[in-house]
């Protein structure tokens, strides 16, 4: 028996040592098999970011290591992980490209480009602005805590004041961040700081009990069944929230708050990306970046201009249909927009009934999208507002995906600070975009993908993504769902806005247009509200280039449908294009224009 216990525990051993051998060549070298590659790839970023692996919920609940922790936003920690992209970009080409099958070549191809953009991009990875008025510390962290993490046990409960308390680390990291660009001559607009101090002050302005961390909390507490957490054990964790919150939430925000106030007589002027350190190399990278092609600012600009004539003749036939014959587009749209009966109620019953309009909408597309689809997410969406306390200088809508495991729908968030800046014209076009058959198709499908490597079901491409969303609210007028003359102007002129994006975003960041010309030419051309208007053309300064990826990508899709449809002739099928375009995860332009040709001109070798 001695014997028998002697080997088995060898063996043992023998395991242990073999899976330590395992991990080190792996985690350490250049692993055997490639996937083993993409594996070490995707689990070192998720291991450096807690909050990642809070939203996407692919752990099981006993190996939830990571829940009480924030992401290190320290200087320290980016130059660590730019060395971890330019080491993984190293790697990479060291395996045999050509030895790998079709599905396995354009694995390789995807995770190449996303590297190798990011490694060319090294040199202006401090000409961002990390905290604006749109994203960042003092907006998106408590948003994550409020939206993202659940609180189901009291391990979650003990995990959330835990993150509560770690507040002050992570936006002294952030602060030590923004001096060194500041040092670089990295200096945020005038708008940003004096926007960044209102939201500041106002969420420290309140009681820790009516901050949103503490409200939203103690709603999740109350989700709980009184029979799994005694109420002494609720109080108990609201009044360590309420401690966190007063000890710990608000003296990091006041430190963030002293140092933009100290900032802000440097912040005197709105310029674009051409005024920063070599600028217009950096706004040409942001360009190839967030459109994943090789267009100059140039050709955008130009671009720009001729898809704004195409569509302002197209809205102008619909306004001379309602009688309006005079004046910009933009002014006649906001004729519209006026009408007694063309808004909800600037009302928290009329936001309500706004809400449930938006899903009925929802529901509606849903149900009526026929043999357009063949694949469909099991993952289902709901709408919601926007929090109050981002909702100022927040877009007028955005998509948060849900939850891998299905703990968490994906979410359609709606703006509601003002009920009467989106026309009812315009819900349509915007529950499609955001919603269904828009991002919580494709991001949703993205993360259900089964077979490809898992940065395959993660991975961000803004043209693809955002592409995909502007070419679903065309699609549903397509199918018919936009049949009202004025519900198609309000697709128009969403379509128009992202139009005009092109020739305002390059005109910022490349042709020096000042924020008040940007801000009076989306007026004249889109008819969207003046306070629409100044949040969007305030966002295009603090993240150039993001959105021209919206047309860059719709074209794109619409060319290579056009393109399937002339090879395949008859045999062509909307729902097996769609299948082409969403079942492959998120691509840069040129290789979904590669899939879809590999599709609708098959080659004799397969080879691609």
């Amino acid at each position: 028996m001695r014997t028998v216990l002697k080997w088995l525990f060898r063996l043992i051993l023998l395991g242990v040592l073999v899976c330590a051998l395992l991990f080190v060549h792996v985690w350490y070298f250049k692993p055997y098999k490639i996937d083993w590659f993409y594996a070490r790839v995707f689990g070192q970023f998720a291991l450096q970011s807690p909050e990642m692996l809070s939203s996407m919920r692919i752990l099981p609940a006993w190996a939830d290591f990571y829940g009480s922790k924030l992401d290190d936003a320290s200087p320290a920690q980016e130059d660590a992980m730019a060395a971890m992209l330019k080491a993984d970009v190293d790697t990479l080409h060291r395996y045999d490209r050509d030895a790998l099958d079709r599905e396995g070549r354009l694995s390789y191809d995807v995770l190449d480009y996303f590297l190798t953009i990011q490694v060319e991009g090294e040199r202006f990875r401090r000409h961002d602005f990390p905290v604006n008025q749109m994203f960042g510390v003092q907006s998106s962290l408590p948003n994550f805590m409020a939206q993202t993490h659940q609180v189901k046990s009291e391990a979650e409960a003990n995990a959330y004041v835990a993150r509560l308390d770690r507040f002050p680390a992570k936006f002294a990291q952030v602060i030590e961040g923004l001096k060194l660009r500041e040092a670089g001559g990295v200096v945020p607009p005038k708008f940003t700081v004096d926007g960044v101090l209102e939201q500041m002050n106002g969420f420290v302005g309140v009681p820790a009990k009516q901050n949103m961390l503490y409200l939203t909390f103690k709603e999740k507490l109350d989700k709980i069944a009184p029979e799994t957490m005694p109420q002494a054990t609720r109080d108990a964790l609201l009044g360590r929230v309420e401690t966190a919150i007063d000890n710990s939430v608000y003296p990091a925000y006041r430190s963030l708050i002293d140092y933009f106030t100290a900032l802000k007589p440097k912040a005197q002027k709105n310029e674009g990306a051409w005024s920063l350190p070599d600028g217009d190399a950096y706004y040409a990278w942001c360009v190839r970046m967030h459109t994943t092609t090789d267009m100059t600012p140039e050709q955008v600009h130009t671009l720009g201009l001729a898809e704004v004539a195409r569509i302002t003749a197209e809205m102008d036939a619909i306004l001379r249909g309602q009688g309006l014959t005079e004046g910009t587009i933009g002014a006649r749209v906001q004729q519209l927009a006026r009408a007694p009966d063309a808004t909800f109620p600037n009302t928290p019953e009329g936001k309500a009934a706004m809400l449930k309009q938006y899903q009925a909408i929802l529901d509606e597309v849903n149900a009526g999208l026929g043999d357009a689809f063949d694949v469909r997410p099991r993952l289902g969406v709901e709408v919601k507002a926007v929090p109050e306390f981002s909702e100022k200088t927040a877009p007028g809508a955005y998509y948060e995906p849900g939850a891998f495991d299905g703990s968490r729908p994906g979410v359609f968030y709606a703006n509601m600070r003002d009920a009467t800046e989106t026309p009812k014209f315009a819900m349509r076009t915007l529950a499609y975009h955001e919603g269904i058959p828009g991002h919580h198709f494709q991001i949703a499908i993205q993360q259900e993908l089964q077979g490809v490597p898992f940065f395959r079901r993660v991975l961000p491409f803004t043209a693809y993504s955002e592409g995909w969303a502007l070419y679903a609210e065309r699609l549903a007028w397509e199918l018919g769902f936009q049949k009202n003359p004025l519900d198609d102007l309000g697709r128009l002129r969403d379509e128009m806005m992202r139009a005009v994006r092109l020739v305002v975003d390059s005109g910022i960041h490349y042709k020096r247009w000042t924020r008040e010309q940007s801000i009076a030419y989306m007026m004249d051309n889109t008819g969207m509200a003046e306070s629409d208007v100044t949040a969007e053309i305030e966002r295009y300064f603090v993240a150039p280039g993001q959105a021209l990826a919206y047309k860059a990508g719709m074209l794109k899709i619409l060319e290579l449908r056009e393109r399937a449809k002339e090879a395949l002739g008859p045999k062509f099928k909307l729902s097996d294009f769609h299948d082409q375009v969403l079942t492959h995860g998120a691509l840069p332009l040129s290789l979904l224009e590669r899939v879809v040709d590999e599709w609708s001109r098959p080659s004799s070798d397969g080879r691609g």
